[in-house]
């Protein structure tokens, strides 16, 4: 027998639903895709101009060097026929026309001659989409009534493109989440591998890094290094000059590096970092000179080899810490201490929305249209270069590029499908569409593990609603109580988890090696924390009096054996789906009936909730170290948390 809500409701405790209807209502459900452009207007456009920073051409006059400023996204318009603009245009207008509602962007070029600058101004390099009822967008700051005289209709929760007049939508991507360590067990040819691979991501650049143990040797396959380098020459090269360093960087428990033994024993012998470094150069640049082959390796260490941990030679040592974590995770894999990492569970997975996607486009495309423009000075040089940028720019390199990708959906020549058309069967398809997220595995194998429904999709993953036919499991929709997390200042949380206690990495002691708990930022081995229970304790605290963003998530992992570290993992990054939670205190929860009644009244907000600590954002991560309960009647002492609503789940 099929219960409606109002069924449902009766037999809960205390009835949530307004709480929920709250949510609903001021967080709306195409607020992923809001956030994620949102950021990539503020931060992503300008970190992709960041990276490239500018370029220099010789000319027989001198050298000029020309560096980018800020980027800016002006308001929608469209060119005419007649080549005239038309200012604020409205997207029913290019439903209407078959246009494209995209906005100008503008870019300072500041232009140095010998050093010294002598001009700058703002070009225009391409005109970006502009997704409906983002911050860029004109009906943004509308009321209901305005929407209404424009042609919109108020309650479109916005969150898509009008490309050639064609509504379409950007599909999330899952994705395994980077600059983490996922562990894997292989077997080959009656050998079995143990493998340990991260994948680094700063800004644009994305590096892949893979440790193997096999027969007890330990091999790194590293960027722009064709062959796999053995373990103790890359951690030399990195500044680990003794083998004794070495091993206490790895593990101070002795079997432990036992299973890695061999890897010592069978090393080249090396003394030192330089010895290293042209070791890995033979390999890197065959043939060059000795002083090119040192050089190589150095760029590859410092810009390709854990580029989100840093890019200076400082970083170096660091890079080396983290390299032991790997080789510890693979030792621990083959003596039975340390399950494979389940790259299905929605802690190792991240969605790539509108931000990062269109990212990665616009990247590719800034790259060529700077390359010929530089093509193009070379050859037409001219004694007014500031006058000559503005005339051999070509905009419609990005132009083209971004209307393409959002057109066609085909991102790469292995990514495509990222863009539909936005079903309009009804207003239910719409928000449907609107929280639809894919695979980027292939649709004609059976990867029935990835199909399956997983523990962790419980309200964050719909159960339901997936189609049937190849695409099933691989096509899910976002539960409605699923919410992605925005990016946040990874600076800003390393200053609260210093202030937590948090002993740096470089400054650790041997007390911390050997007592503390290892804890990681997004992934990346920052310190140690003497007492992790205290530590993890007073964060959430923090985090439940508003001092820190509530999507950050922290969790921590209690030794499985003597001599074990205990973990602590605090993750900022976004693309992680958190589903809300009541907090639970000595078996009761926090949210009582009065504040479900003020919210009803309009007198509290879902907002205000979140900041008085009475609902948490809890992520596939941190729920590892909670204990939820379904209802009231099942809560104890123990339970950390309470369900908010059983229809949230789908």
């Amino acid at each position: 027998m099929r219960m409606n809500l109002p069924v449902i409701r009766k037999t809960l405790e205390y009835d949530t639903w307004p709480v929920f209807k709250a949510m609903l209502k001021e967080i709306g459900l195409a607020r992923q895709h809001l956030d994620s452009y949102n950021t990539f207007l503020e931060r992503g456009l300008q970190e992709v101009i960041d990276a490239f920073k500018g370029f220099e051409i010789e000319t027989p006059k001198g050298t000029y060097e020309i560096k980018f400023g800020k980027i800016r996204v002006g308001r929608p318009r469209v060119i005419e026929h007649d080549g005239t603009y038309v200012e604020n245009i409205q997207p029913s207008l290019c439903r209407l026309r078959g246009l494209t509602y995209a906005a100008p962007m503008m870019l300072e070029f500041y232009i140095y001659k010998d050093s010294h600058h002598i001009d700058s101004r703002e070009i225009h390099i391409g005109d970006l989409p502009i997704m409906l009822k983002s911050k860029a967008c004109i009906l943004s700051t509308m009321t209901p009534e305005q929407l209404i005289e424009v042609g919109e209709d108020p309650d479109d929760p916005g969150g898509y493109f009008i490309i050639n007049g064609s509504e379409r939508v950007i599909v999330g991507l899952e994705d395994l989440a980077s600059n983490s360590i996922l562990t894997s067990i292989e077997e080959s040819g009656g050998v079995t591998k143990y493998i340990a691979k991260i994948l680094s991501v700063k800004g644009i650049l994305r590096t892949q890094v893979t440790v193997t143990l096999r027969k007890g040797i330990v091999m790194v396959e590293i960027p722009w290094v064709p062959v796999p380098i053995p373990f103790i020459v890359l951690m030399k090269a990195l500044g680990f000059e003794k083998d004794e360093d070495i091993a206490k960087a790895v593990s101070r428990n002795d079997e432990i590096l036992s299973a890695i033994l061999p890897s010592f024993d069978k090393a080249p012998k090396i003394e030192s970092q330089e010895e290293a470094i042209v070791y890995i150069g033979n390999r890197a640049a065959f043939g060059a000179s000795k002083e090119f082959r040192i050089k190589r390796v150095e760029y590859i260490l410092d810009n390709y080899l854990f580029p989100h941990i840093g890019t200076s030679i400082e970083d170096r040592k660091l890079k080396g810490y983290f390299l032991a974590e790997m080789v510890r995770r693979v030792a621990e894999l083959s003596l039975g201490l340390r399950e494979p990492d389940d790259r299905d569970h929605y802690a190792n997975k991240r969605l790539r929305l509108a931000g990062p996607l269109l990212a990665q486009v616009f990247a590719k495309a800034f790259k060529r249209m700077i390359k010929d423009l530089k093509y193009q000075l070379e050859r037409r040089y001219t004694s007014k270069l500031e006058l000559a940028i503005e005339a051999v720019i070509r905009p419609s390199y990005v132009t083209s590029r971004l209307y393409k990708a959002l057109a066609t959906g085909t991102w790469s020549l292995r990514t495509t499908g990222v863009t539909q058309l936005l079903d309009r069967t009804n207003f239910l398809s719409t928000l449907s569409h609107l929280r639809r997220i894919q695979s980027p595995l292939s649709r004609t194998r059976p990867q029935f593990e990835a199909r399956e429904l997983h523990a962790s999709h419980l309200g964050r993953v719909c159960p339901v609603e997936s189609p049937e036919g190849q695409n099933i499991g691989l096509v899910k929709n976002l539960a409605l109580s699923a919410i992605v997390s925005k990016e946040r200042p990874t600076e800003l949380i390393f200053e609260v988890l210093l202030s937590l206690g948090l002993i740096k990495l470089d400054e650790a002691a041997d007390e911390a090696w050997e007592k503390g708990a290892k804890v990681f930022l997004n992934g990346n081995f920052v310190g140690f924390a003497l007492n992790p229970e205290e530590f993890t304790k007073k964060f959430r605290e923090l985090r439940r009096r508003g001092q820190i963003p509530e999507d950050v998530s922290i969790s921590l992992k209690r030794p499985k054996y003597e001599g074990d570290y205990a973990e602590i993992y605090v993750y900022c990054d976004a693309g992680r789906v958190l589903r809300p939670l009541i907090v639970v205190k000595n078996g009761k929860p926090l949210l009582r009936k009065e504040h479900i009644k003020a919210v009803e009244e309009g007198v509290l907000s879902w907002r205000d909730l979140i900041k008085m600590g009475l609902i948490e954002l809890i992520d596939a991560s941190e729920e590892y170290d909670i204990l939820s309960a379904y209802s009231m009647k099942e809560l104890t002492p123990e339970h950390t948390h309470l369900e908010l609503t059983p229809y949230g789940f789908l």
